[in-house]
């Protein structure tokens, strides 16, 4: 990552998505988003942080958001 990257906790990025923190937990994370692409865990430990271009720029495709709408359901 480079130092433009932003890192969320799930709670930001509940607040900037507009879903709830716990569909992301449960619902999105690893199977919408993706460990190493969506979120890294640092230091191999349980905090969880999400990188927010990279899902920004996802949530632009349209492939992906269809695949978003189905992580939810």
């Amino acid at each position: 990552m480079d130092a433009a990257t932003t890192y969320l906790t799930t709670e930001e990025l509940s607040s900037r998505i507009k879903y709830d923190a716990r569909t992301i937990r449960n619902q999105l994370k690893d199977s919408v988003l993706l460990e190493g692409v969506h979120y890294i865990r640092p230091f191999g430990g349980r905090k969880i942080l999400y990188l927010w271009e990279r899902i920004e720029e996802d949530m632009q495709r349209p492939s992906h958001v269809g695949q978003l709408m189905a992580g939810i359901q």
